[in-house]
């Protein structure tokens, strides 16, 4: 089996599920004024900055549903870890602390869904197309109709793009990440990545990051560019490199107990707008990873490198036992069915 080092506990404290009042939120101005008492409440939480692609979703979701129920029915969006984070965001769902979440498909790992980590796998999907072949069609449906074993309600896959690594030197082959502590998301599949390519990984909330990094606690991580450029993270890594080795997305989930309270129009109209949201997040998922790269090239002090295609290939060489790997954990069924699906 395989182990992580342990999280750096310390750099920011858990809140305690379920003890976070409303009142308190609204106090702290993350509650949006309601003109009249909502007769329904969604609370929405995540773990991104509000300009990134699956908060710009979030957002037109928040907008859509109270446009369209004239407010009678409010979605309270929590980002940025404000009410739960990587931790505990999953327990909190489970145990209706919180009605909605969208956390990436790794978590998905830890509960019980093993097959949702061949979205981790590197270098295992060319394009968002084929991406979204599985995340949009039978097979991806497949894999959210199965939450409902843990009470949850799989609403639909959205995209945040592609991931790099960064460091404070170029990470372009697998002998630059010899000796490096990588931060890492909860996942076998990241892990095995990391220590195939050199490097140790370290696992670490998103919202622990950054201070992790500038505190020399690790020595460099993975993500999309968005990602990248809006938790700042270029103010204390000096070197971004372009390799697009692995997917990032996300599941938009409910609890189920509350999803099935909900009365059957109510649900139709919350379907439809976060289908909707889905749809536009997925479209800006690209533009706002150009528009990222394109800040950070517009101020400066982070060097972008393009690893040249022998050197892609030497990544991809190092970490082919990561896909036998999983293939051993979860069967070959799901790759199989994952590699027809792509083929379309």
């Amino acid at each position: 089996m395989e182990t992580t080092d342990t999280p750096w506990v310390g750099m920011g404290r858990r809140r305690m599920l379920c003890g976070l009042a409303a009142g308190a939120c609204a106090a702290s101005g993350l509650v949006r004024a309601q003109t009249a008492a909502p007769a329904l409440t969604i609370r929405l939480s995540h773990v991104v900055a509000e300009d990134t692609p699956k908060g710009l979703a979030a957002n037109r979701f928040q907008a859509l549903v109270q446009d369209r129920s004239g407010g009678r029915i409010a979605v309270l969006v929590y980002p940025d870890a404000r009410l739960y984070g990587d931790h505990d965001e999953m327990q909190a769902l489970q145990l209706g602390a919180v009605e909605m979440l969208a956390p990436s498909l790794s978590k998905f790992g830890r509960i019980g869904f093993p097959e949702f980590e061949l979205f981790d796998l590197p270098y295992f999907f060319p394009d968002m197309g084929v991406v979204r072949r599985i995340t949009q069609g039978a097979l991806g449906q497949r894999m959210l109709d199965r939450l409902a074993r843990q009470r949850l309600v799989g609403l639909g896959f959205m995209d945040n793009g592609f991931k790099h690594m960064s460091a404070n030197r170029p990470l372009l082959e697998p002998a630059h990440f010899a000796g490096l502590r990588m931060r890492i998301q909860a996942s076998r599949v990241i892990a095995a990545q990391m220590r195939a390519l050199g490097a140790r990984p370290v696992t670490l909330a998103f919202s622990e990051t950054r201070r992790a990094l500038a505190a020399g606690v690790v020595d460099g991580t993975e993500n999309p560019v968005s990602n990248f450029w809006t938790q700042g993270m270029h103010t204390v890594q000096t070197d971004l490199s372009l390799t697009q080795h692995a997917y990032l997305g996300y599941a938009f989930v409910a609890n189920q107990r509350f999803w099935e309270s909900m009365a059957a129009p109510d649900r139709a109209l919350v379907s439809e707008a976060l289908r909707e949201a889905l749809y536009f997040g997925n479209q800006i998922a690209d533009t706002q990873n150009d528009k990222a790269l394109a800040a950070l090239r517009e101020a400066g002090g982070t060097r972008i490198h393009v690893p040249a295609p022998a050197q892609i290939t030497r990544m991809r060489e190092a970490v082919e036992p990561v896909h036998t790997g999983l293939a051993r954990r979860i069967g070959t069924a799901w790759l199989d069915d994952a590699r027809k699906a792509m083929e379309g």
